[in-house]
């Protein structure tokens, strides 16, 4: 059998992330192919078109696989096409979740493209490389040809492992993506993994060897792809001890895990020993969706939301782990009135992130493939967002999106959290702030943090019983705790005497870095030592001294 060159390609959104997929593929083509000569390529769908074309070329492979995903297909087309116009004897072959459950239509649109890879990648696409190598059949389990669509392939067994000498060489101190369990248990109806079926755990001791290796890789965040999970919850237990008994020794300090929970779901125990985990050693992202019973049902997403929010508090409350919740707009039955109360709710339980993110209609998706029961309009083009629904109008969702960027730039970015505080304190629920901010600030990718400081300050000075010296002074605490070495700007400033005395007042900190401010509003001063920031919130401490009135 004639031993093929092989090329395996990732395009991922960002340098700092790495794949998985393709070496899980690679390391399938180990275990079940027959030798042929393998290499990974990575790279961004920002880098230069030309240069990932000639990288690939370079390595003269008889075989191009592609990982496909929402975020990097239209790149993916683009390249693959030149590959295969410069290489016309080289196949093509698509894998992946993009590509997985519309096979039919992507063969039928792209004639460069020879084969697609449905399912579960490892085994079919080393059987095709064999195929291919000895001019063999190519009737294999979910593999489609023009002439035979399969479905997608499931195994019941583990997966080789991905973590192979090239792939730690490959690494570089990037974010590591993580599976400890293939599947779900539940079967939302948004989500491709509902359909799997069933769930495959893989080898605790197998689990605790690979996450000592990537610790110890270089690596600062290591990101747990298990779409849920504490779903096992004995197995979730097991994997949390192991990571809180080994950090600081086996595993390094500093070094940060990544989980995707249903919170509504934990019981006492792992709420306990999340609670008590190393500061800075786990982070927790939870997808709540949304706070509206008749929506969550409708999705298959039943939660008790009474139990949901209870656990939230007590994990945020523990202050040692960064927490993460999701909403999506654009459900079923998510009004705007509906999408203002779950977003109210979310912003109460004072998570450090609060993602808005807007419905994809994925392909293999439940709401995808049954548009009577899912009825809404959404883009043609990836990544397949929703443009407006039966309880949502197209200006609604943009209003949605407006938000979205308010809330990034002025929450999630840590930067204006206590500004935010105050202005909701002000007598407005927490949404309508975002949208009062959405309405007055248009920014553009480079606005400078000081533009945006001023647009924020003159767009919250403009809300009912905002006080202009308690919003001052707010934001430059907020500018303080997040910005080392801050300077206000003029907008902030005040000349004032009695500030230079207040420098000769602030202690022990006269051989570091810091700020010092008066506070009006509270007749005090404020100042920060750039020493060591919060590991959870990123902030720099504060403190306040009284401010003598004399001159």
């Amino acid at each position: 059998m004639k031993k093929l060159n092989v090329a395996l390609i990732a395009l991922n959104s960002k340098y700092i992330h790495s794949s998985l997929g393709v070496w899980y593929v690679l390391a399938g083509l180990k275990e079940y192919g027959s030798g042929h000569n393998a290499c990974v390529l990575e790279g961004t769908i920002n880098q230069d078109k030309l240069k990932v074309i000639d990288a690939i070329v370079s390595k003269n492979p008889d075989v191009v696989g592609f990982s496909c995903y929402i975020w990097n297909i239209t790149r993916i087309k683009e390249i693959a096409k030149a590959v295969k116009a410069t290489l016309p004897h080289c196949v093509i072959i698509f894998g992946g979740p993009e590509v997985s459950f519309n096979a039919a239509e992507v063969l039928e649109q792209n004639e460069f493209v020879d084969y697609v890879i449905s399912g579960e990648g490892e085994y079919p696409f080393a059987a095709l490389c064999d195929a291919i190598a000895s001019g063999g059949s190519t009737d294999i389990d979910g593999v489609c040809t023009r002439a035979d669509i399969k479905p997608p392939y499931i195994s019941n067994a583990q997966p080789p492992s991905p973590y192979s000498s090239e792939y730690f060489n490959a690494l570089g101190g990037r974010i590591v993506y993580f599976e400890a369990s293939r599947g779900c248990p539940f079967n939302c109806a948004f989500c491709l993994s509902s359909r799997c079926t069933g769930v495959v755990n893989i080898d605790l001791e197998r689990v605790e060897r690979e996450l000592l290796a990537l610790a110890n890789s270089g690596a600062k965040t290591i990101k747990f792809v298990d779409r849920t999970f504490n779903a096992h919850k004995v197995r979730a237990k097991s994997i949390i001890r192991f990571i809180c008994s080994n950090y600081g020794k086996k595993i390094p300090s500093g070094v940060c895990f990544h989980f995707e929970i249903a919170a509504d779901i934990l019981d006492s125990e792992l709420i306990e020993l999340l609670t008590s985990a190393p500061i800075g050693a786990i982070q927790l992202e939870i997808g709540m969706q949304s706070f509206n019973e008749k929506t969550l049902e409708y999705i298959n997403r039943k939660t008790n939301t009474a139990v949901l929010i209870d656990n939230i508090n007590k994990l945020v409350a523990a202050r040692n782990m960064h927490i993460h919740v999701d909403l999506i707009a654009g459900l079923p039955y998510e009004d705007v009135a509906s999408f203002k109360d779950s977003f109210n709710k979310a912003y109460y339980l004072g998570s450090d992130m609060l993602q808005l993110g807007f419905l994809k209609l994925l392909y293999g998706a439940p709401m995808r493939e049954d548009s009577q029961k899912f009825p809404c309009e959404y883009s043609a083009e990836p990544p397949y967002e929703v443009i407006s629904t039966p309880w949502l109008t197209s200006d609604d969702i943009k209003r949605l999106k407006a938000i979205e960027d308010a809330v990034d730039r002025a929450y999630n970015s840590g930067r204006f959290k206590d500004t935010i505080a105050y202005a909701v304190g002000c007598g407005h629920t927490p949404f309508d702030v975002f949208l009062h901010i959405s309405q007055r600030i248009k920014c553009s990718e480079g606005v400078s943090l000081q533009s945006y400081t001023e647009q924020l300050y003159s767009a919250l000075l403009t809300l009912d019983g905002v006080d202009g010296e308690n919003l001052r002074d707010n934001m430059v605490c907020d500018l303080f705790a997040t910005t080392k070495g801050a300077k206000l700007p003029k907008l902030l400033q005040r000349a004032d005497a009695r500030l230079k005395k207040a420098h000769a007042l602030v202690p022990n900190i006269k051989d570091t870095m810091y700020a010092v401010a008066i506070l009006y509003s509270k007749n005090k001063i404020v100042y920060a030592n750039y020493t060591t920031p919060d590991p959870i919130t990123k902030r720099y401490r504060l403190g306040f001294l009284p401010l003598e009135t004399e001159e």
